[in-house]
C-alpha cells in the first residue's frame, strides 16, 4: 500500500472512524442534487447526523475494514452518487427526515418520472400566441377562450418511469409544475447487524398506528373472554362479573339491597299479568282498579307447551346475552 496517496489513506480512514463510531450507518444517493440545496440539507442534519460524500471505492474499503458484523452488504445497495451518514438515530426516523427535507423540482430532459405526470384541465395566464401549438405538440389539449389559453382536458403527458423529453420538460416548467423532487435518498441503512432497506423503512404511519390500535383491542377482548386478569382488563372483567352477578340474582330472586326494587318491580307486573286472566268477580276493587288504569295487553299468538324453549335453552340465550353485554361494554 506504500503506493497509495496518502490523501486517500486518509478519506478511507475517516470513513472507518465514523463507522465504529455510530450504531447506524446509512449508504444515500446524492444524484441530481443542487449545491445550494445540498448545503442546506447537510447543515439541517449537522445536529443529528454526518453526511460524507466519497468515492465508491473509498466506501467500498471502508466498510469492508469495518469491525461492524454486517456493515459490509451496504455496498450492494450503491447506486448513482453514493455517501454515507452516520447517525443515532434509528433507521426509521432517519428515513422520515431524510424524506420530509425533500421538496419539489421542476422537471429535466432525460429524468425519469417518478410518478405519471397530469397536466390538468383549467385557464392557463398565457395569451393566444404560438405556445398554443408548442402545447398540443407535446400532446396537451389547449385552446383559446375569453382571450387566454385553456386546457381543455385532463391529461397525463409522462407515464411514470418514462423519461421526460426536452419539450415536455420546458413546456411543464412553464406551467409551473415542478413534478420531480430534490433530496437525499436514503438507499439503505444498517443498525445491529440488520439491513433495512428503502422500501422496509417507508412505512404509512397511520397505517400503523391503527394496526397497534387494532391489536391493542384484540389483545383486550381476548383477555376478558379468556378471563385473564391485568390492569386493562380487571375493570372490564370486573363490571361483567358484576353484570353476571346481577343478573343471576333477579333470576332467583335474591333479594338484597341492589335487586329488591328489581324484584319487586318484576314481582308486579306478572301479578298484573295474573289478574288480567281472572274473572272481574275475583277481583278486588283497588285490583280492579289497577287494571283499568293499565293499557291493555297486545294480543299476542298462543305459546303451546312444544313451542316453549326447554329451561337448557334458556340458560344458554342468557349466557350469550351475558357475552354480549360484556363485549358491548368493551368497545363501547
Amino acid at each position: 500500500m506504500h503506493h497509495v496517496a496518502d490523501w486517500k489513506k486518509e478519506k478511507v480512514q475517516d470513513l472507518e472512524q465514523l463507522t465504529e463510531e455510530h450504531d447506524v450507518i446509512g449508504i444515500v444517493d446524492l444524484a441530481d442534487i443542487p449545491a445550494p440545496q445540498l448545503q442546506t440539507m447537510r447543515t439541517s442534519l449537522n445536529k443529528d447526523a454526518v453526511l460524507r460524500m466519497s468515492r465508491k471505492t473509498f466506501i467500498k474499503i471502508a466498510l469492508e475494514d469495518s469491525e461492524k458484523e454486517g456493515v459490509t452488504k451496504l455496498t450492494e445497495h450503491m447506486s448513482g452518487q453514493p455517501a454515507l451518514v452516520f447517525t443515532e438515530m434509528n433507521p426509521f426516523k432517519l428515513f422520515k427526515i431524510l424524506e420530509d427535507s425533500k421538496t419539489e423540482a421542476p422537471a429535466k430532459a432525460g429524468s425519469i418520472a417518478p410518478s405519471d405526470i397530469m397536466v390538468p384541465a383549467g385557464d392557463t395566464s398565457f395569451p393566444p400566441g404560438p405556445i398554443l401549438g408548442e402545447l398540443q405538440q407535446v400532446g396537451i389539449p389547449a385552446k383559446i377562450d375569453k382571450g387566454k389559453i385553456t386546457i381543455t382536458d385532463d391529461k397525463v403527458i409522462v407515464e411514470e418511469g418514462e423519461i421526460i423529453s426536452k419539450d415536455v420538460a420546458a413546456m411543464l416548467t412553464k406551467l409551473e409544475i415542478h413534478p420531480l423532487e430534490v433530496g437525499i435518498n436514503l438507499l439503505a441503512a444498517y443498525e445491529n447487524e440488520t439491513i433495512y432497506t428503502a422500501d422496509v423503512l417507508a412505512i404509512d404511519e397511520d397505517e400503523f398506528k391503527q394496526s397497534l390500535i387494532s391489536a391493542h383491542q384484540n389483545a383486550i377482548n381476548l383477555s376478558v373472554n379468556a378471563g385473564i386478569m391485568n390492569k386493562t382488563s380487571a375493570p372490564l372483567l370486573i363490571q361483567k362479573a358484576a353484570r353476571e352477578a346481577m343478573n343471576l340474582a333477579l333470576n332467583a330472586n335474591i333479594v338484597n339491597s341492589e335487586t329488591i326494587d328489581q324484584i319487586l318491580s318484576k314481582a308486579y307486573s306478572q301479578m298484573m299479568s295474573v289478574a288480567s286472566k281472572l274473572d272481574a268477580d275475583a277481583l278486588d276493587d283497588e285490583l280492579s282498579e289497577k287494571l283499568s288504569q293499565t293499557p291493555a295487553p297486545q294480543q299476542t299468538e298462543t305459546t303451546t307447551e312444544e313451542d316453549e324453549p326447554e329451561e337448557e335453552e334458556v340458560e344458554e340465550e342468557e349466557e350469550e346475552e351475558a357475552a354480549a353485554a360484556g363485549l358491548g361494554a368493551l368497545f363501547g
